[in-house]
Parts: structure tokens; sequence; C-alpha cells
């Protein structure tokens, strides 16, 4: 992203500094927010010594309200708690009506206002450093509100799912890391090819004794639980079962009635698609569809959720309609990893995640994070690209995986729903 940063074109470049009014100099900066590179349509500029941006692009990584008054030239923005007046022009600038003295007073060029980025952005909480070796400004929002998933398996002593999330081990409990997850996808079932239900499975998926303290534990922190039903198909296990009526409807059966302990189910199918191509690959999707139709009307009408766990849309694994299955679902989780490098390269899961949003609405996607794969730098990343494209959410894989240094980078990003 930084390299495709510098390659503006010399053009560009001469437009900005014909942009600054005579008499100062300017010089294009970089800005980073969270760790990631910001884009403006028009490059941040240094203007008498400070950096000046375009007040509509900053405003929306903000996730600020704004109004552009154009009689009076004056920019309004408005958050919960906050309100800041700017005028072109003007060296006054008024932050929840008390006036400010502005170095540099916001610039009107060529039909974009440009305005001081330290002052709107420390306005509305963030933290602003200047780098001069690298001409950069760094910026940290606010933590977030958004929703945050975890996988609870049953691990082994050293990735122990309970101990991570309660913070002593089975069966003492402590708040842990409760405050920091929302809702527990808990991955003790499977299915069979005949639509059994199973507790125990081939892929070491498995119902722990003591499952019961789990829903009540989780529940008294306040955390909502889904159980989680995988399946692989690698020796064509779900194919044969989407191909078997009778096996489709013994399944929604046996979900239904475990799912009774539960607040939802997440189903996690994965697998499908791999070889298949044309008039094959659109029956798989069909099939796929329709059993995932029948299973949330059934938990619909008991007043449970239903969310699914895909692999991404950039993946090999193309036997998903993602459109179709966005409008039954509650949720989807995207698995945007396994991409081979590690960390998990963030032009593939931002791929993944615009190629989602083309045909599934944001507030319905969560953007899935394999643990293993990342570090706190680039966890910290992953959960700015889901902010920044206002997603409802992550969903981690799994707790009982991420260190200390993972879980306070969360803290800093985040605050669960």
């Amino acid at each position: 992203m930084k390299t495709q940063w510098r390659k503006w074109s010399l053009l560009a470049v001469l437009i900005i500094l014909l942009l600054v009014q005579p008499g100062q100099a300017a010089e294009i900066v970089e800005v980073e927010m969270n760790g990631l590179p910001v884009e403006f349509d028009t490059p941040a500029v240094i203007s008498n010594d400070r950096v000046m941006v375009p007040f509509r692009g900053l405003a929306g990584l903000l996730d600020v309200q704004v109004e552009w008054l154009a009689d009076s030239q004056t920019v309004m923005a408005v958050a919960p708690g906050t309100q800041i007046k700017l005028q072109v022009g003007n060296p006054i600038a008024y932050h929840n009506q008390e006036p400010v003295s502005l170095d540099a007073p916001p610039m009107l060029t060529q039909g974009r206002v440009l305005v001081p980025l330290r002052f709107f952005s420390e306005a509305f909480g963030c933290q602003v450093t200047w780098n001069p070796e690298g001409r950069q400004v760094q910026l940290v929002s606010p933590p977030v509100k958004m929703e945050v998933l975890g996988y609870y398996a049953l691990g082994d002593k050293t990735s122990s799912s309970w101990e991570d999330l309660f913070g002593k081990p089975y069966p003492d409990h402590d708040r842990g890391h409760t405050d920091l997850v929302s809702c527990l996808a808990l991955g003790w079932f499977s299915l069979d090819e005949a639509g059994n239900l199973l507790t125990t499975s081939r892929t070491g998926w498995q119902r722990p004794d003591g499952w019961e303290d789990v829903l009540t534990v989780s529940r008294s922190r306040g955390l909502n639980n889904e159980m989680t039903i995988h399946m692989v198909n690698g020796q064509g296990e779900i194919t044969a079962l989407l191909n078997d009526d009778k096996a489709c409807r013994r399944a929604v059966e046996e979900i239904s009635r475990e799912a009774r302990y539960y607040d939802g189910v997440n189903l996690d199918l994965e697998g499908l698609g791999l070889s298949a191509s044309g008039s094959e690959l659109l029956e798989i999707r069909e099939k796929y569809t329709a059993f995932v139709t029948m299973l949330v009307q059934r938990l619909h009408q008991e007043g449970k959720t239903v969310s699914l766990s895909l692999h991404p849309p950039n993946s090999s694994y193309r036997g998903y309609d993602y459109a179709a299955l966005g409008k039954v679902c509650d949720r989807l989780v995207i698995m945007a990893y396994d991409y081979g490098p590690k960390p998990e390269p963030l032009e593939k899961v931002r791929e993944a995640v615009e190629m989602t949003l083309a045909q599934v609405p944001a507030q319905k996607v969560l953007l899935g994070i394999s643990v293993p794969a990342e570090n706190p730098a680039s966890l910290t990343e992953k959960v700015e690209l889901a902010r920044r494209y206002h997603l409802q959410g992550i969903a981690l894989w799994r707790l009982g995986l991420l260190d200390d240094p993972m879980w306070q980078s969360l803290s800093y990003r985040i605050v669960a729903r």
C-alpha cells in the first residue's frame, strides 16, 4: 500500500503544489491510522507547518457526521459529545462552542476544503503523532464497539479456551478476557453423511465433559453462545449429505433439538466447490443454500440465530452463493485466511472483504482472523480493516491461542458489544 501511495504521478504533485496559498511551502506527507495507510482523494500536505487534509475524507475515517455550508464556506462536524466548526480562511475554530486559535486556517482549493489534521482528529479523541523523518502522521482512534465472536474448542493444557477466556484453569473462573468477547462459537459438533448430529468427529471437534459449565459461566459474564457444527468435504461427506433430502431433514431436526441449549447455531461446512465448475458448481451452491434455508426457517421459528463460517470469495472453494446466503442468514463469518504467507497478506484480506461486500451488507459480515497466523501488529491491522469497512465485527479462531500482547492490542482497538 505504501508503495502504491508513493506512485502519485508528477501531475498530481504539481496540482497539490498549486493548491497551496501564495507564500506557503507545501510538502506531501503520508497518513496512517491504526497501522494502516490512509488514501485521501487529495493528498495530505504541509502548510504553515501544519498537516492539512480533505475534511470529508478525514471525517469518513473517523465516522464523524459533517455538513458543508457553502454560503459561509463553513464546515460543521458532529459526533456524540463533540461538535466543531471551521470556516475557510478563518484562524478561529470552535470546539463545543469554545473558540480555538488555529496556526493554519482551513483552505478551499479546487473544490476541496483542507483542514488542520491535528485539530480535527484530536477533537474527536484521536492520538496524533508526527514522524519528521518519514514525513508521516500516525493516528490512533479511540476503541470502537464491534461484535467479537470467539471460537471455543476443546484444547490441551497449553491452549485451553476456558483458561484463555475465563482467566483461570477449569473449573475456576474470573473475568479473564470476557470483556473483549461478545459471543462464543462452541466447536463441539459435527454431522455425518446421514445427517446425524455428532459430539465427536473425525476432525477432532468434540463436546467436552462439563460443557454445561461453559454455558453457565459465559452467560453469567454476558456472553451469547452458538453451537458450531463443523464438517469437511474431504471425501465428499458434505456433498453426500446435501444430495440426500432425508439426511438434510434429519440434520435440521437434530440440530434444532440440540439448539434449545444455545442462543444460535454456527454452521461451518468447509471445502465445497474445489474442483467443480459449470452446472455442477451451480448445483452445489443451490443445494447448500437450500439446506441452509431449511435450517434457518426452522431455527428462526424457535427464536434462534444462524451464522455461517465461510471460505472467502477469493479462495479455491467456490461452492457458496454469498448473496443468497447473506439474505437468508443472520450473519456470515468470512474466514479470510490460509492464503499462504504469515501474517495473512493484507491485500488478500482486503480483497476478500470487498468481494463479500459486493454481495452482502456490511452489518451482516464478520471478518474471520486466524490467530496462529498473526502477531499483535498484524491483528491490529485486521481489526482496523473491519472498522474501516463498517463490518459487524471480527471472529477469532480461536480462544486458547491468543497471547497477552494480542489481547492487549485488542483492548486498545475494540469495545465488545
